[in-house]
């Protein structure tokens, strides 16, 4: 006999085998839950029983399709791609497929994604992004690679040249948003400054969102994808579907994958009808039931000064967890507020990667984000922004100061982590992150695995929990400040502490209840105290004498103004521009001096200065192409006062890159250089280079060697005359206006030498009567021509004659009368019967035109009676 223990040993693993077994055979044949709730809410809110495209999840494909086949043979079902246990199936009602056994959740298959931007512009200084690339100018997202899944994007748009993956040059771009999208993210800023993303080294990779399910997460891993950008949405709805599990499910597959969703321009929308939240305005409206995942995050957007958009989609979600988490800016809406996430989530990514060599998990990237926001509307959290308005130099500055821990707990154990807080802290913020396994579709509580977070400071025994918001399906519970108490809900949980006391702490993570562990977690946290300069910056100037431009700053400490002055450089007293600014409300607004110089900012209070970087007052150097021929091109741009050089950039293989600094305003490109095809300009002031301005295209055809344009007066006329424009008279010696011969030579008719300026007036003294041809021809200082294109005029040969054109003339076409210089006439039409068909004025100046659709094929009489008393007869034929 194998003694007692293992006896008992042995019949517990027999219970457990039997008891999952028939656990798997109930949910086979009977789903716990009724058929009702097996439904997605908008479905069984439906009059009808229409059949329409709908997607089931099954605990049983081969019974399902069994079933199907033995009760309805009509209908048709085809397996989701790379999903497991999720079926498209067409011909048969959502009520019908509810009540078949081996069915768990029946959802609307096609909903049509609709892009989530309206117009806007762009400004990274709200969330600190210019602080970024002028503090960490080697976080440019290089080495990673970012997906937009939606409508195609430019694929010949410069700002993303030797970057995209796999580009389809067949795929047609139906609109211009997704490109925005990428150009916010990875925009290389190869069109001009402002094309440059958040993370514009990056590599993009291109998806389509007419699927709402998740793409295939081998390919996306194959081709490098560490965050994927979701700038759309579909009706508001507000459940745990398939598409939100399949997300979660995806994240636990691929951990260092995150997914950024936009919340959705539906804030001012009720909740949908069905679930808790029906009815309630305002809340709960989020458009899509995949941003309802756990492991994603779901933006919301501001403006400027970070006040939350009213059209900005609002939690919670339909089993109250906090939706959105961030909020950031988008003046184009949520899509914009994503896909400035995505690329700040790229640039945490990249600051993990230098600090330990790898890729962080999409836990670590949450959990510094979501720690590291700053505060806006309620206090502390909230179902409108989440935690905050995402700060991209804090989330950054967190990964590379290696604040944050990680770890794992089952259920009961407690993870331990000291921190040490010195004085001087203002705040102290600690936030818990963790990828969530995915939960059934339609699940009323969608978390599995539950984690709690409390800090301890072991010298008082005091302790602290996360700040909770009730969830409670009513508008004033849902809008009470959030509470000190555990929360079971979310993945995620934030604990703030102000002016902590210098010393030891404890970060205590426990498992609270985790029935599918281990659980991995990551904690991230920051002492929050000081005052720092944000914009402008080094990389990121201000604009010469552009009014209403935000200076920002970061302050953490109690109430109370600043000193505001500004100093050019070479100077050595500071301007006061406010006496007296609250530094709580972090910014002001100014307008710059009206001169290209650098210059920095001041803010004092009492003894606390805080200088901001020196920053470029200046507007955008514009480059003219001045001609461009096979051989050569010129290329020209303004002097800029106290520029002692100015650097010219051409584009390289995916980004602009210096060609030559050189202290003339223009310069001669070689036949080599030209084929680079795409140039900037900079100044450069005080030794620093300033802003380049939009870059040009040399062999675009409005350039021209030398010609920007050669056209006559009028096509038909007494005297014969031409409007030329040049774009440089640089080494041009002559023009002339030549006239084509007969035998096909052309004779010089007209010459100006020198070149009187850019623009000029030709004229032929002798032009014969009827259609000549012209050109204009340039005699550079090396003896070579240079050619316009050739234009036709015709000549009227009397200024006493009428002329009549074309004759004959084709049925349908106008007939056209051209009167002598100061002339009026009344224009009479007849057939040969004398019956008159048509009377019309022809007015002093003007080419007649005469209609002739009613006309049939024949000969008519035009008698044309001039203002000076003459009357003229010409027979027309009409063919």
């Amino acid at each position: 006999m194998p003694p007692a223990s293992l006896r008992r040993a042995g019949a517990t693993l027999l219970f457990m085998l039997l008891s999952a077994a028939v656990s798997v055979r109930v949910e086979a044949q009977a789903p716990a839950r009724p058929a009702a709730a097996r439904l997605a809410p908008s479905l069984r809110q439906l009059s009808d029983n229409a059949p329409r495209p709908l997607r089931v999840s099954v605990t049983d494909e081969a019974a399902f399709r069994q079933w199907l086949a033995r009760t309805r043979p009509g209908a048709a079902a085809e397996a989701e791609p790379h999903q497991k246990g999720l079926l498209r199936v067409q011909g048969l009602s959502a009520p019908v497929l509810a009540d078949c056994p081996w069915v768990k959740f029946v959802q609307a298959a096609d909903r049509r994604a609709r892009p989530e931007r309206e117009l806007g512009g762009l400004d990274f200084g709200v969330n600190k992004v210019t602080a970024v690339h002028a503090r960490f100018p080697t976080l440019t997202g290089q080495g990673l690679t970012v997906s937009v899944k939606e409508s195609p994007l430019d694929i010949a748009d410069l700002d993303f040249r030797g970057r995209l993956l796999e580009p389809d040059p067949l795929a047609a771009t139906l609109n211009s948003h997704s490109t925005i999208m990428a150009t916010i993210i990875a925009g290389g800023g190869n069109t001009s400054p402002d094309g440059r993303g958040v993370a514009w080294r990056a590599r993009i990779a291109q998806s389509s969102y007419d699927n709402l399910l998740p793409d295939d997460g081998a390919k996306l891993a194959a081709q490098g994808v560490s965050v994927q950008n979701h700038s759309y949405g579909v009706d508001v709805e507000n459940f745990y579907g398939q598409e939100a599990r399949a997300y979660d499910q995806q994240a636990r597959q691929y951990p260092t994958l995150l997914h950024v969703f936009s919340s959705g321009n539906s804030g001012q929308l009720p909740a949908p009808t069905g679930g808790p939240y029906a009815g309630l305005d305002s809340l709960a409206n989020l458009t899509g039931e995949f941003k309802n995942a756990k492991n994603s995050l779901s933006v919301g957007v501001t403006d400027a000064f970070g006040l939350v958009n009213p059209r900005s989609s609002r939690g919670p979600a339909a089993d109250g967890r906090l939706k959105p988490e961030l909020v950031a800016y988008g003046a184009g809406g949520s899509s914009d507020a994503a896909a400035l996430v995505s690329g700040i989530s790229l640039l945490v990514q990249q600051a993990h990667q230098q600090r330990r060599g790898t890729l962080p998990t999409a836990a670590l990237v949450r959990a510094a984000l979501l720690n590291s926001a700053d505060d806006v509307g309620r206090p502390q959290v909230d179902f409108v922004a989440g935690y905050g308005q995402a700060d991209a130099l804090g989330a950054v500055q967190t990964v590379l100061d290696g604040r944050f821990v990680e770890g794992t707990a089952t259920t009961g154990q407690e993870r331990v982590f000291p921190i040490t807080v010195p004085a001087g802290v203002h705040r102290l913020k600690i936030t818990l992150a963790w990828t969530d396994p995915e939960a059934a579709a339609g699940a009323t509580s969608a978390l599995i695995n539950d984690l709690d977070l409390t800090l301890r400071r072991p010298a008082t025994n005091q302790t602290w929990l996360p700040w909770t918001l009730s969830a409670y399906p009513h508008r004033d519970s849902l809008a009470r400040p959030a509470r000190r108490c555990p929360n079971h809900r979310d993945n995620a949980e934030q604990i703030t502490l102000d002016v902590p006391v210098a010393g030891t702490y404890e970060l205590r993570v426990r498992g609270f209840a985790v029935p599918q562990g281990p659980q991995a977690f990551s904690v991230a946290y920051e002492l929050e105290s000081g005052l720092t300069w944000t914009a402008p910056t080094k990389t990121r100037g201000l604009e010469a004498g552009a009014t209403g431009q935000l200076l920002r700053w970061q302050w953490t400490g109690p109430a109370t103004t600043a000193r505001l002055e500004y100093k050019p450089v070479g100077q050595t007293a500071w301007t006061v521009l406010s006496a007296s600014v609250n530094l709580a409300d972090k910014l002001f607004r100014w307008t710059a001096p009206d001169a290209t110089r650098p210059g920095q900012l001041r803010l004092v209070a009492g003894a606390t200065t805080a200088l901001s970087d020196t920053f470029f007052v200046a507007r955008p150097l514009a480059l003219t192409v001045a001609y461009s021929c096979p051989e050569e091109a010129l290329l020209t741009w303004r002097k800029v006062p106290g520029a002692t050089q100015y650097q010219v950039y051409r584009l390289g293989a995916t980004h602009l890159e210096p060609l030559r600094r050189l202290t003339d305003t223009t310069l001669l490109l070689t036949t080599a250089e030209v084929a680079a095809r795409y140039f900037a300009v900079a100044p450069v002031v005080a030794g620093r280079v300033g802003p380049r301005g939009a870059t040009e295209d040399v062999l675009q055809e409005d350039h021209g060697c030398y010609v920007r344009s050669f056209a006559p007066r009028l096509l038909v006329t007494d005297s014969v005359r031409f409007d030329l424009a040049l774009g440089s008279v640089y080494r041009l010696q002559a023009v002339a206006l030549e006239r084509q011969l007969p035998d096909g030579s052309f004779l010089e008719v007209q010459r100006l030498s020198p070149v009187p300026g850019l623009t000029m007036d030709l004229f032929d003294p002798t032009a014969p009567a009827g259609y000549s041809r012209y050109r204009a021809r340039l005699t550079l200082s090396s003896g070579a021509s240079v050619y316009s294109q050739p234009e036709r005029v015709f000549r009227v040969v009397q200024a006493a004659d009428v002329l009549v054109y074309p004759v004959p003339l084709p049925a349908g076409e106008p007939l056209r009368i051209v009167l002598p210089p100061n002339e009026s006439a009344e224009v009479r039409l007849f057939d040969l019967t004398g019956r008159l068909l048509r009377t019309e004025a022809a007015e002093v100046g003007v080419i007649k035109r005469i209609a002739t659709d009613a006309l049939r094929p024949g000969t008519y009489l035009l008698r044309i009676r001039l203002r000076t008393g003459a009357e003229i007869t010409r027979r027309v034929l009409v063919l």
